[in-house]
């Protein structure tokens, strides 16, 4: 038997062997492999907690190695596979002869029929306590995605992390409370559990079914219903969801563009099992994986404060950790109050909205995150707020406003699909717009033709992809050659209205963009002259 565990690096991460070798000599616990004090303060908590667990700690010199030797080895997930290895080792150790060598005429029949280790390879992941419990840790998802790809079949993890180490295809988990119950698990592998797969068309937990597509159920104070009065930006919200389009909303404070951007993630379908499996992954290595969740199917919806550092929203640290822009991947990244973040903050996220991805170069080591977010953002039209309104004040000078709009810049609105301009609702508006279960109607008939037709969300198509799937009616060409020569729209603004009139021409159930989606479409692209 050989034990693995996993260093976690970035998106990847590496598979460390975990060798012990037993020699007589002074009683000491040495450990090689570029170990960091993490691992180092493991002898202790290894030694006590197997004397703990009615185990014999060998009175001899142990030698541990962690190989590859020129990877730095980090964090207290290798408590587990030490200690098991120094068990296992141990028992050879004392019988005097190789595990698996077959028994010599001396031996006693209770010797030959002892149980003997597995002979396969285990990935093995864990934190002990002094008393031998085992505690979660976390990337055991990617450990165990990384370790099927590699060929090893068999887990064993703390019990809080099995559910996600079982989401990794043909892995068989053992989720061990303890690390006797881990120990006993390497004499019989029948206590290994793979998970069952859930079947494609059979429906993810706490979801509701509109139109062959599954959405998450509305909790209180998340749906549409609460909306009143911003019929067009809740129109604008209903496209974007169905097309995975960014989108800005700007207006006077109070004006209910924050209230309605954070009841997005209603309108969102939950992840198909190839979106949920990276999504999952991500969240493993950030540690943000719960006890019994699984396979994550619902979106991610990132909402960062405006004091976040660059780092913070793109990765890094010494392990290379995910940012907020990964932690957004398949799902929403919202930005309130968007000028209010650093300009770096905001300038940093156009070349990940463009390539769906982020490089992260740390101390001569390299990790590629995905980072294929939508982007959602709500800002004031100036510092006070009060600009262009009939009723108030500005009380902003002219450079204060320039400024203001400049952190933006305009190769990242360029990248805004649809802005929306927020103005305050009238007095006494009625009642809602459009309900939840309304609008989900249109857009689970946009996801499964989008589905069914390229495989990826509107907003993400390339020009090819484009060329190919958005045939232009004469008179919806007419429009937009129109709304360009005018309206001065660069290449990718144009290209940003065949996509916009394809989301909408999907919702309707059009296989052709026609004039009134066209019209729609640009419309949304600029907004009174402005952001164009």
């Amino acid at each position: 038997m050989r034990i693995y565990s996993f260093s976690p690096f970035g998106y990847e991460g590496n598979l460390v062997a975990v060798e012990v070798d037993i020699r007589r000599g002074i009683p000491a616990i040495d450990i090689v492999g570029l170990a960091d004090g993490a691992v180092k303060e493991s002898r202790e908590r290894m030694k006590s907690a197997i004397r703990n667990s009615g185990f014999d700690f060998p009175p001899e010199r142990v030698l541990i190695s962690l190989s590859p030797a020129d990877l730095k080895k980090e964090g207290a997930g290798f408590d587990l596979p030490v200690a098991l290895a120094v068990l296992a080792e141990a028992g050879r150790w004392q019988e005097g002869r190789t595990d698996g060598e077959p028994a010599s005429d001396g031996e006693s029949r209770a010797d030959a029929d002892k149980p003997r280790l597995l002979e396969k390879s285990v990935l093995v992941m864990g934190e002990l306590e002094l008393s031998g419990t085992l505690r979660p840790v976390r990337a055991v998802n990617a450990a165990a995605s990384t370790a099927r790809a590699l060929g090893i079949s068999l887990c064993v993890v703390p019990a809080a992390n099995a559910d996600e180490a079982r989401e990794a295809s043909g892995m068989k988990v053992f989720g061990a409370e303890n690390l006797r119950e881990a120990f006993e698990t390497l004499f019989d592998e029948s206590r290994f559990l793979e998970s069952k797969r859930r079947g494609a068309d059979e429906a993810p937990a706490n979801s509701v079914e509109v139109g062959g597509v599954f959405f998450c159920k509305a909790e209180p104070g998340s749906s549409f219903e609460e909306v009143f009065g911003q019929e067009r930006l809740v129109r604008g919200l209903q496209i974007a969801a169905a097309g995975g389009h960014n989108l800005m909303a700007f207006g006077p404070p109070g004006c209910g563009k924050t209230l309605a951007l954070q009841r997005f993630p209603a309108l969102l379908p939950m992840l198909t099992e190839e979106e949920a499996r990276s999504v999952t992954r991500i969240k493993s290595i950030a540690g943000l994986a719960h006890a019994g969740q699984g396979l994550s199917r619902t979106p991610p919806f990132r909402q960062p404060h405006m004091s976040a550092s660059l780092e913070g929203m793109c990765g890094g640290g010494v392990l290379c950790r995910p940012g907020e822009i990964s932690l957004a991947h398949n799902g929403v990244l919202f930005l309130d109050e968007a000028a209010e973040f650093k300009s770096g903050v905001l300038q940093m996220l156009r070349v990940p909205m463009e390539t769906g991805s982020v490089s992260l170069s740390r101390a001569g080591r390299t990790a590629v995150y995905p980072a294929d977010f939508q982007l959602l953002m709500a800002t004031n039209p100036c510092p006070c707020g009060n600009y262009g309104s009939d009723k108030k004040v500005c009380l902003c000078s002219g450079r204060a406003i320039e400024g203001y709009w400049k952190k933006f810049s305009a190769p990242l609105l360029d990248r805004i699909d649809l802005r929306v301009q927020v103005d305050l609702p009238q007095e006494g508006a009625a009642g809602p717009v459009c309900s939840t279960a309304d609008l989900r109607v249109k857009i689970a008939r946009a996801v499964k033709t989008q589905r069914a037709r390229q495989k990826k969300k509107n907003a993400r198509l390339n020009l090819e992809e484009i060329l190919a799937f958005c045939p232009l009616s004469a008179a919806a060409k007419g429009r937009l050659e129109a709304a360009v020569r005018r309206y001065d729209f660069s290449p990718r603004a144009a290209a940003a209205c065949k996509k916009i009139a394809r989301t909408i021409a999907d919702m309707e159930g059009s296989a052709q963009i026609e004039a009134e989606h066209m019209a729609e479409a640009i419309d949304f692209r600029r907004v009174n002259g402005v952001l164009q």
